[in-house]
């Protein structure tokens, strides 16, 4: 079953790559005989059946790596994030291959659902030439699989850089993309469809649609692509449209930016819906895998955790920034010493005096530690409260959306291509996201300052969203100055005596095999060869 708004069932069908095979939910209406799309898209609503399962694949999908959490290995290349399994592990000694699981996963659900998009978006257009009824519903859909196509193409190209690049359906082994000059091609694609969404997509739509994308969504995307491709200008337009016709602004409590009662609200412009309670398979992984390992597991706990941010990280912050409170677990019982005299799980709390190491246990509160002595009860590891949700029943009752789109990142955005372009005032949004965390705003600085403020501010504010990486990568060039990414890589190396160089293949990701192996259009990034 296809479900993709929250608590709602919706009935869908999907395209899979390279077969026009469709698979059909038994409480359907009607139980159609059908396995072609030529026999089944033939109407407005089988046409939005189809495009709900695109946005089945950025949400929790079919695979336990799914397309968010694969994003979350990849960003243990940079270090800040961690992990002792064996796939976050290998990011972030820099041990990448294109026979890694993570990516091949990554692609293959990233291309399955640009298929699916090119199947609807080619169908809409089918069916208004042949006269078809209810042509604002088939526009919106269209526009819709527009969004989602640029979605993935965007999430791809800034990981993998030349990407294959396709706007039709692949039917067979014959019709394979290349990808020669594939960033430059899958950027005009990206700003083409999502210039066209805009227009269609409404601003917002009732309860029983949310999660679909909106105008709002297709602008923000639309300027994160202008800066990918270092259209200055383009990006502040853009930027500047959103904060002046949107009507939105920052939730004063960042921790709203995550939390369940204000899914689908405000600045969160596009996120992925998640209901255990709707659905036990729509669980999401982030939970389980950020959790403390130490958490008790009738509180949400699993007894083993795979991903955390140092210590160091931690202290970057400043102390009274507000973002911290929900960025990070300040405090929660652990299993790890045993009850005290009171018989309850003792509440440890985070510390930079705690001790820190790389290991799997080495940022946990220590196993001898007294659990009546609250001055021994203190841990150092950085673990994630965005996605967490301690005190569930169970690791795998979530409920929180995965938020991929928000207005912070329209604000940070706006200062960036202000200050490379030299339009409009560059310190309006970095200033307003430093305002909700509590912190001076800046003034003074020349461009290159200002240009490092915000990338730091985007560090701190998208902390372990899948977002720091790419961004890093974006705005560095290996041996290039200023080297943000590297600047981490090698900062992260020193502190924690990492046996591992800097590389260029840090710079950018590979091609799986199977593709390279599979599609003789395409060749494996430089750095991989």
């Amino acid at each position: 079953m296809v479900k993709f708004i929250k608590k709602t069932c919706l009935k869908g069908v999907f395209v899979l790559l390279l077969m026009n095979v469709f698979s059909a939910c038994s409480d359907l209406e009607e139980n159609p005989d059908f396995t072609t799309q030529d026999n089944f898209f033939n109407t407005a609503e089988q046409l939005e059946l189809g495009v709900n399962a695109i946005y089945d694949g950025i949400g929790y999908g079919q695979d336990w790596e799914n397309h968010f959490y694969n994003r979350f290995v990849f960003e243990c290349l940079v270090g800040y994030q961690v992990g002792w399994e064996k796939g976050p592990l290998n990011y972030q000694n820099g041990n990448v291959s294109p026979d890694d699981v993570y990516i091949s996963i990554y692609w293959r659900i990233s291309y399955e659902n640009i298929n699916r998009a090119n199947s609807i978006i080619a169908k809409a257009d089918e069916l208004k030439d042949a006269g078809a009824t209810n042509v604002a519903l088939i526009d919106r859909v269209k526009a819709e699989a527009q969004f989602l196509r640029a979605f993935y193409y965007y999430n791809l190209v800034r990981y993998f850089n030349n990407i294959p690049v396709t706007t039709s359906p692949t039917l067979s082994d014959q019709d394979l993309p290349s990808n020669e000059n594939g960033e430059q091609k899958a950027l005009e694609l990206i700003q083409s469809d999502l210039l066209m969404a805009r227009d269609i997509l409404p601003e917002s739509y009732g309860p029983s649609e949310a999660g679909r994308a909106t105008r709002w969504a297709a602008e923000a995307l639309l300027m994160k692509a202008y800066l990918q491709g270092e259209k200055w200008s383009e990006a502040y337009n853009v930027a500047q449209t959103i904060i002046d016709e949107s009507g939105m602004s920052l939730f004063d409590d960042f921790a709203n930016t995550f939390s369940v009662e204000t899914e689908n609200m405000g600045p969160r412009i596009f996120e992925a819906q998640v209901s255990a309670s709707a659905n036990a398979g729509e669980n999401q992984v982030y939970h389980a895998h950020f959790v403390p390992a130490d958490l008790p597991n009738d509180l949400g706990g699993v007894g083993w955790h795979w991903l955390n941010s140092t210590k160091d990280f931690r202290e970057k912050y400043d102390p009274n920034d507000k973002r911290i409170a929900g960025t990070f677990i300040q405090e929660y019982p652990s299993n790890r010493v045993g009850r005290n005299d009171d018989g309850e799980w003792p509440i440890v709390r985070w510390s930079p005096d705690a001790p820190y190491n790389l290991s799997r246990f080495g940022g946990l509160v220590p196993a001898d530690s007294d659990p009546n002595n609250p001055e021994e009860l203190i841990y150092s590891a950085a673990w994630s409260a965005k996605y967490t949700e301690v005190g569930i029943s169970n690791a795998y009752m979530n409920e929180k959306n995965i938020v991929y789109l928000r207005y912070a990142d329209v604000l940070l955005g706006h200062s960036e291509a202000a200050n490379e372009s030299n339009m409009g005032d560059p310190y309006y949004g970095i200033n307003e996201v430093r305002r909700r965390a509590g912190l001076t705003p800046l003034s003074g600085l020349s461009q290159s300052q200002l240009r490092d403020a915000i990338v730091n501010e985007r560090v701190l504010e998208f902390a372990m969203e899948s977002e720091v990486y790419p961004e890093l990568k974006r705005k560095s060039t290996y041996g290039g100055s200023p080297d943000y990414l590297g600047d981490y890589i090698e900062d992260f190396i020193e502190t924690y005596n990492v046996d591992r160089s800097l590389s260029p293949r840090d710079y950018v990701l590979p091609l799986p095999l199977n593709e390279v192996l599979g599609n003789p259009n395409v060749t494996q990034n430089p750095e991989y060869q």
